[in-house]
């Protein structure tokens, strides 16, 4: 898979998380300061992760912040980004199957690397789901306007 993963900041979780996915053989496309000397601030760095995934060509998206909520709230905003904060497998799991999510956001203050690499395991592992609720709700939640 080509997965995006962004952040606002290098911690050991993002670290963890780049090399699990790189173990895995997955192509990855690294957004804001995960690349040396960018200093992207976190709104453009999530905004951006999201467009890698809705016209960049990625398949997902693995974005994180200190809290995870700006950088979901921001990823959102991008047209086609199903942007889900997580802080297990389990949610991830859902997310995908429910929501249909495509962009997996996680805290770095509130997640270790076991339990970011396990969420995103669970995240990319999911389908989405395909039954008439599902899909009927999915596309519930792309007829809402503001």
């Amino acid at each position: 898979m080509r997965i995006a993963v962004g952040s606002d900041m290098r911690q050991p979780v993002t670290d963890s998380v780049i090399a699990w996915l790189r173990e895995q053989g997955h192509e990855l496309e690294l957004v804001g300061p995960l690349v040396e000397g960018d200093e992207t601030e976190w709104a453009e760095a999530s905004a951006a992760t999201a467009r890698a995934v809705t016209v960049g060509g990625a398949d997902a998206a693995v974005l994180f912040c200190w809290s995870g909520t700006g950088a979901c709230i921001a990823a959102n905003k991008v047209t086609g980004a199903r942007a889900a904060l997580c802080g297990d497998a389990e949610t991830a799991r859902l997310a995908r199957k429910y929501n249909h999510a495509n962009v997996l956001v996680m805290s770095m203050r509130a997640t270790s690397p076991a339990i970011a690499i396990e969420t995103t395991e669970a995240f990319l592992d999911a389908p989405w789901g395909e039954d008439d609720f599902d899909i009927r709700n999915v596309r519930a939640v792309d007829a809402i306007g503001g």
